[in-house]
C-alpha cells in the first residue's frame, strides 16, 4: 500500500505542480508583453495566451490538492509524520499553497483586468505601445515584476520540498 500511495503522490506532484510552476513562471512575461515590451524570441504574446496560462494555474491548483493528501497518507503509512524533514516539507508546502492562493492567482487576475482595461482605454484593443498609456503600462510592468518574484519564491519552495523528499535527512535509506 505504501508504494501505491507514494506513486500516486509523486505522480500527482508531477502532473499538478509541474504545470502550475511553468505556467505561473511564464505568465508575467506574457502579460507584460501587452504593454509593448517585446523580446527577440519572435513569439507572439497575446492577452489570450496570458489568460490561458492563468486558467492552467487555476485548474491545476484544484488537482494539486491531491499532492499533500497523498503525501500525508504516505507519511502516515511509512510512520514518518513526526520526522523533522516531513514537518518542514509540510510547512513549506503550506506556505507555497498560501502564496499561490493569496498572491499569485489573484495577482494574475488583477493583471489580466489591467491589461483588458488598458486595451479598452486605448480604443483599439490591440496590444501595441500606443494602446496603453505610459502610467498604466508602467503599473502593469511593475505588478508583473512583483508577481514574477513571488512566483520565483513559490517555485523555490517546491524545489526545496522535492530535495527534502529525496534526501530525507536522518533517513537510513536516504542518499
Amino acid at each position: 500500500m505504501t508504494k501505491l500511495l507514494l506513486s500516486v503522490h509523486v505522480l500527482a506532484a508531477i502532473v499538478a505542480i509541474g504545470p502550475i510552476t511553468v505556467a505561473a513562471s511564464m505568465f508575467p512575461r506574457f502579460v507584460k508583453a501587452q504593454t509593448g515590451d517585446h523580446d527577440s524570441s519572435g513569439e507572439e504574446r497575446t492577452p489570450a495566451t496570458a489568460a490561458l496560462l492563468h486558467r492552467i494555474c487555476r485548474g491545476y491548483t484544484a488537482v494539486g490538492v491531491a499532492v499533500p493528501v497523498f503525501g500525508l497518507a504516505t507519511g502516515g503509512q511509512m510512520g514518518v509524520l513526526g520526522d523533522a524533514w516531513l514537518i518542514v516539507s509540510i510547512v513549506l508546502t503550506a506556505i507555497a499553497a498560501a502564496l499561490l492562493l493569496s498572491v499569485i492567482l489573484p495577482g494574475q487576475e488583477r493583471l489580466l483586468d489591467q491589461v483588458a482595461a488598458a486595451a479598452v482605454n486605448g480604443g483599439t484593443g490591440a496590444s501595441s505601445p500606443a494602446t496603453t498609456e505610459p502610467a498604466t503600462a508602467e503599473a502593469i510592468r511593475s505588478a508583473a515584476a512583483r508577481l514574477a518574484m513571488v512566483t520565483g519564491v513559490f517555485n523555490l519552495l517546491w524545489a526545496v520540498v522535492v530535495v527534502l523528499m529525496i534526501v530525507r535527512p536522518g533517513s537510513t535509506t536516504g542518499a
